[in-house]
């Protein structure tokens, strides 16, 4: 039986900040992993193309 009480509703309230910030550092903790995935691609592609050019020189003097 009901009787009208909210109590449940503001316990609820409650959490939600707590929730947001979770939320907001598992997507940073993303992002960040994103950055350093996509910057080790760069560096690796980068070091392979320079490998690349001085093979091409040395080959070629």
């Amino acid at each position: 039986m009901d009787d009208g009480n909210k109590n449940d509703d503001t316990n609820n309230m409650s959490g939600e900040p707590e929730n947001r910030t979770a939320r907001l550092r598992s997507r940073l903790r993303e992002w960040q992993i994103r950055q350093q995935a996509a910057r080790g691609l760069a560096y690796g592609i980068g070091s392979g193309a320079v490998s690349l050019l001085v093979l091409w020189a040395q080959h070629r003097y």
